[in-house]
């Protein structure tokens, strides 16, 4: 499922989220948590499958250090909506107690049934007999759904990077070859938006952020500026419900149109809300008129205030620093007039206008940013950075340390990249970037496994 993040200046399938309203078992962006300390490892012998509940599973990826929103109930109730699809959940244990946990999702493809275990499953990586144990639950699994194989995108961390893409610590190799030995086939270090899932994602850390101004301080002076100018210009975010979700499916509709992605009906937002409840948060930025042109009106007079004071001591005296700014004065009143000419036309499409609005999903682990569209002609307003500000406030309120941006292409220098204008939107909010393994499949039945293989090759795909 693509998801539309058009607050940033470009925005192809910018990052994508497991969906079962695809008719494959496809899946979402990739969204990983933080890097996290080894799960002490137990004695080979004591792991072993259980079935477990979806109330067991919930409370494990609330507490699992790589618990997120595609590993959870919601996505269980969402996938579940979609005919065609079933899902399992699969649990190890050890000495009574659950040490890793996988929702499978299977549905039918070309080549027969597929599984799909999006951003999990939740096991350490870098426990071999835990990787092992899990490997051979979700083979038992699959084979009772007569799926040929099965494909999972661990939510584990491959490399930390700087905010640049720099490296910054070692790679988790550990965590690959334990996945290799178990028999999963990895398919490759990628870049791009090309894959179901994104490899790198972009996150910001809230430790220690104690309220809104630092909050704000926290960010680089561009992106600070832009959230105060939308503040200074009437804009305004509030969380909507069910009765304004299609304002929300018409930006998202108007987005995908500017962006050439094929829109999400209204109707889905609906399912959404209905299989996550409360954790689904839809924005929306409005733009108040009134109070926009109030604003504005005051800051023309302070300025032909200015002008005309300058005007007056350049006319008693001429400077060349009084001409130097009577000049960037006059610009900058004409600049107001302007921006009030504009507000008149705007002012005819309404007293409040829907500028963006964005879909963000809570878990414990993380706040994740995952639809977003924006109205072009309200750009200048900067309601989309202002969007951010008000999810990450959220956070705050809600004790949540990890804003989870979601995808990015990887590519970090070239300035001609697709995702450019992607990264550097949200770099302006001061993060750092997680390189994921990417897309792992597990053959299940060898001979189907490999004739759709052959056929994937012979098609390009």
């Amino acid at each position: 499922m693509t998801m539309l993040h058009d607050d940033e200046p470009s925005t192809t399938p910018d990052s994508q989220v497991a969906s079962a309203a695809q008719s494959a078992p496809a899946a979402a962006p990739a969204t990983p948590a933080a890097t996290h300390p080894a799960t002490p490892a137990a004695p080979a012998a004591s792991y072993r499958s259980v079935a477990i509940t979806a109330e067991q599973f919930e409370a494990f990826s609330d507490a699992h250090p790589l618990g997120n929103f595609q590993q959870s109930p919601g996505m269980m109730r969402l996938a579940a909506d979609q005919d065609g699809h079933d899902v399992d959940l699969v649990g190890i244990e050890s000495d009574g107690e659950l040490r890793g946990a996988a929702m499978m999702v299977t549905a039918k493809s070309h080549f027969g049934n597929e599984g799909s275990i999006w951003l999990g499953p939740l096991v350490d990586g870098r426990d071999p007999e835990l990787v092992r144990a899990m490997t051979a639950a979700i083979e038992e699994t699959a084979k009772s759904r007569h799926a040929y194989c099965v494909t999972c995108w661990p939510a584990d961390v491959y490399r930390r990077r700087t905010s640049q893409g720099e490296p910054d610590g070692e790679a988790n190799n550990t965590m690959m070859d334990n996945y290799a030995a178990n028999g999963w086939q990895h398919h490759g270090f990628t870049r791009g938006y090309g894959e179901v899932v994104n490899r790198w994602v972009y996150v910001k850390d809230l430790t220690g952020i104690a309220d809104d101004k630092a909050l704000l301080k926290s960010y680089d002076k561009r992106t600070q500026w832009s959230v105060k100018r939308a503040q200074s210009m009437g804009v305004h975010v509030r969380e909507i419900g069910e009765d304004e979700f299609d304002v929300f499916a018409r930006i998202e509709r108007q987005t995908a149109e500017r962006r050439s992605f094929k829109a999400r009906e209204e109707a889905y937002f609906h399912r959404f809300k209905k299989a996550f409840g409360g954790k689904a948060h839809f924005m929306l930025a409005e733009i108040h008129i009134a109070e926009y042109v109030a604003d504005m009106e005051a800051k023309r007079k302070a300025l032909r205030e200015k002008v005309a004071q300058l005007q007056a001591k350049y006319d008693v005296h001429s400077t060349t620093r009084t001409e130097r700014q009577l000049g960037e004065e006059s610009r900058n009143l004409a600049a107001a007039e302007k921006r009030l000419a504009e507000a008149e036309v705007f002012a005819k499409d309404g007293d409040v206008l829907p500028a963006a609005a964005s879909l963000f999903v809570e878990h414990p682990q993380e706040m994740v940013y995952l639809f977003s569209g924006s109205v072009a002609a309200y750009k200048p307003f900067y309601a989309s950075a202002l969007i951010q500000y008000e999810a990450m406030r959220l956070c705050l309120e809600r004790g949540i340390t990890r804003y989870n941006f979601y995808g990015i292409s990887g590519v970090f220098d070239d300035p001609h990249d697709e995702g450019r204008g992607v990264l550097e939107f949200k770099q302006g909010f001061n993060g750092y970037v997680e390189e994921l393994a990417g897309r792992l499949t597990l053959p299940v039945n060898g001979l189907r496994f490999h004739v759709s293989e052959l056929a994937h090759k012979l098609l390009g795909r």
